[in-house]
């Protein structure tokens, strides 16, 4: 008799092989600078509208900012710094409440200053939205750093030169003569008021418009899509019906510039464009209130009341112990008994999660 065999079938299985997580760049390969990086948190428990106005910030820090950003009641600050070296990430904005007002801190990582505002106003995103006719937001309007422009803070004040330098330093240098003008889709504006001493913290996106082009002729250019001519009587009527000619005054109250490439379909080299900002948000009214040598703690080496008495020496171990056990009661909720290396391993799944996004 014939002899039957269970020969097993050998059952391949194609192996998983992940995709390289597309690490971003920490030196800029034109200007050879180091690219600051930022995380953006909070210390102690926030209401809702303050929640919301820390996502913004997220996302105006875009790209080189962790978008979503994990934290836990257990972090401390000691837990973002441990994790803030190894991924490269330069600066801390803190958000954080308190029963009279919310403030917002600017840290450089890992040894300070620290500048401490006072937000007397602000608005979200979604409300700047809201209030416009028609909001515009591109979907690749956040692929690029925003510019910075500074205004107000000529005088000659060390704080006011302190904050310029800081604000500078947040975002990525540029090269005029390399730049790409497609690139430049947003500016953050900051205005001192040496009367109030406020500032006015402002996000714009740009757009550019060619000049003496109607506007019916710039959609259809843009949109590719063919015009309905059933109620015109002839061709010229489509260019010169009223109410969509020239844009004449909207061109005049803009700045005007001569571009060296080409940027679009409509805004072509060596031709004039209107340069126009929308206000895309968030919006904030900030007051300088303190600055400190260290992160968080250290010398004060301003303070908008005067307090001379509170001015620790550099390098007091004592007067840096009093000032950080007086940021965590007023501004920090956190556990002293967790571990710190489980807070850290928190922190890296929340950033390879991001990365993968």
């Amino acid at each position: 008799m014939a002899r039957f065999h269970n020969r097993k079938k050998k059952v391949f299985v194609k192996p998983i092989v992940k995709k390289q997580q597309q690490q971003q760049p920490d030196v800029d390969h034109i200007t050879g600078n180091k690219i600051p990086k930022s995380f953006v948190f909070s210390r102690g428990k926030l209401p809702v509208p303050l929640m919301q106005l820390q996502m913004d910030l997220r996302k105006l820090m875009l790209p080189y900012t962790a978008l979503k950003l994990k934290e836990k009641k257990r972090n401390n600050l000691k837990d973002f710094l441990n994790v803030a070296g190894p991924m490269g990430v330069t600066h801390f904005l803190i958000l954080s409440k308190t029963a009279t007002s919310p403030f917002l801190r600017v840290a450089k990582t890992p040894q300070g200053p620290t500048l401490t505002f006072k937000i007397h106003e602000y608005s979200l995103v979604v409300d700047i939205a809201q209030s416009q006719l028609r909001p515009r937001c591109p979907q690749d309007l956040f692929k690029n750093s925003p510019l910075i422009v500074l205004s107000g803070f000529a005088a000659g004040d060390e704080h006011l030169k302190l904050t310029t330098t800081m604000f500078k330093n947040i975002f990525p240098d540029i090269d005029i003569n390399t730049v790409k003008l497609s690139s430049c889709q947003r500016i953050v504006l900051l205005n001192y008021n040496k009367d109030t001493k406020l500032i006015d913290f402002r996000h714009y996106s740009i757009r550019l418009q060619p000049v003496g082009v109607s506007r019916r002729i710039r959609k259809f250019v843009q949109n590719h899509q063919v015009p309905d001519l059933r109620n015109l009587q002839d061709v010229s009527d489509f260019v010169t019906k009223a109410g969509y000619g020239s844009e004449s005054e909207a061109d005049e109250e803009a700045a005007t510039v001569t571009l060296t490439s080409d940027l679009s379909r409509v805004n072509r080299a060596s031709t004039k464009s209107a340069v126009k900002l929308q206000e895309i948000g968030p919006r904030m009214t900030l007051q300088l209130i303190k600055i400190e040598g260290g992160l968080c703690s250290g010398e004060v080496m301003f303070s908008e009341y005067g307090n001379s008495g509170n001015q620790k020496k550099p390098g007091s171990q004592e007067g840096n112990r009093r000032e950080d056990s007086e940021n965590d009661n007023k501004m920090e909720d956190s556990d002293e008994g967790d571990e710190v290396e489980d807070n850290e391993e928190d922190i890296d799944e929340s950033e390879e999660d991001d990365e993968e996004d």
